[in-house]
């Protein structure tokens, strides 16, 4: 007999809800024997089957729930199904040549993130059991998409909490791992080797379109540019200039890549770190028609969150006082622990400190292809505000 998980009184609500995660704290009783990354059954307080998942004894999240049948099993037909299902769900949205096919608990696959771009696919496994569970999933890619090459960016510090070394490099055959996909009708080139995270940023695909109405003239600063996506949209909507702004110079070499493949002659990079940058143009009086600040997640856990939110409100303060007026700041954060009421009271703060009035003009959030549980909020992580600094 394998494990059988049963929960504290009390404790069943938030995974009968839909959430995948079981919580050694909320676990009265472990019975049976296995390892780490076998599959185990759970029962609220009373013995009522709640679902089944891979169990990690070495990760606070002891469980992962992907079956809810109790005569559902863990064989391929199970994981093809969920990633044919998930990616049904973005065609019937649709999405084009590159979007997030599986996003984690939100299509029954925890620990697994799945990007499509073009003709290949980026896999980032997260959990002990998944891990395990490798070639079932590389086999289901293979079925659903017919990808030329799946390439594995499974290197999240996340990893370790479960007991897993990086792992990255082709699944199968070797390749190349380049290739060039259009988004919101523009070119993009995206190493998956080599590019942030699994790529690309697909999470910020509404919203850099959404940024177009806001930089039909005028100069755009597009501070933490990473490949360019805001840049290249700023320049399709008719700005006079783009200044896209980034640490890494690899990442510069994309923007310029993606200028090239769009035939755009108005975009030019700089190199170095943004808040020295921002302190020096406003020590120079220069200023934007629009300032767009897509910076990392400032913090990667909640004991994190008071220093983050000080640099959050440090870069928005230069970001309105680089706005001309009338100009717009587009202002994001991608901190799950940075919360929407947090976000929005820093932004309050920043403008108040600046000494000029600001208007609220929209506020997005991730892209429908990285869909969110409403009894899991852990996946609901991008903030993404646009202000008129008047």
């Amino acid at each position: 007999m394998g494990y059988q998980v049963f929960l504290k009184k009390k404790e069943d609500g938030r995974v009968r809800a839909g959430h995948a995660w079981v919580y050694a704290n909320e676990v009265q009783e472990i019975r049976g024997e296995g390892k780490n990354g076998d599959l185990a059954e759970v029962f609220d307080c009373h013995g009522a089957f709640l679902g089944k998942g891979y169990i990690n004894h070495l990760s606070k999240i002891l469980v992962r729930l992907f079956l809810r049948d109790r005569e559902e099993t863990d064989d391929q037909a199970a994981f093809t199904r969920r990633v044919r299902a998930a990616n049904d769900a973005r065609l019937a949205l649709g999405m084009g040549e590159a979007y997030r096919v599986v996003f984690d608990q939100a299509d029954d696959l925890p620990g697994v993130v799945i990007d499509r771009y073009g003709d290949l696919v980026s896999l980032q496994i997260h959990s002990l059991g998944m891990d395990r569970n490798r070639d079932k999933i590389a086999a289901a890619v293979r079925e659903v998409l017919s990808p030329r090459g799946i390439y594995e960016r499974s290197d999240a510090p996340v990893r370790a909490k479960e007991g897993l070394p990086p792992v990255t490099g082709p699944v199968g055959a070797p390749f190349e791992p380049v290739t060039v996909f259009r988004e919101n009708g523009l070119a993009f080139q995206v190493d998956l080797a080599n590019g942030q995270k699994t790529g690309y940023f697909l999470d910020q695909r509404e919203n850099r379109l959404a940024v177009r109405r806001y930089c039909t003239r005028g100069a755009v600063l597009d501070c933490f540019c990473n490949a360019g996506g805001f840049a290249m949209n700023a320049a399709r909507a008719g700005a006079q200039s783009v200044l896209a702004l980034d640490a890494s110079r690899e990442a510069l070499e994309d923007v310029k890549t993606n200028a090239a493949l769009n035939g755009f002659d108005n975009v030019e990079t700089v190199c170095g770190d943004a808040f020295e940058w921002l302190r020096a143009f406003h020590r120079q009086g220069r200023q934007f028609r629009t300032v767009i600040l897509d910076p990392p997640a400032f913090c990667k856990s909640a004991d994190q969150v008071r220093n983050a939110l000080r640099g959050y409100r440090d870069v928005n303060l230069l970001g309105m006082k680089l706005t001309e007026p009338g100009g717009f700041l587009v202002s994001s954060s991608c901190s799950r622990f940075v919360t929407q009421p947090l976000f929005r009271k820093m932004l309050r703060e920043a403008a108040a400190s600046s000494g000029r009035r600001v208007r609220l003009l929209e506020t997005k959030a991730q892209a429908p292809d990285h869909p969110v549980l409403l009894a899991a909020d852990e996946n609901e992580y991008l903030k993404f505000y646009v202000l008129q600094v008047l």
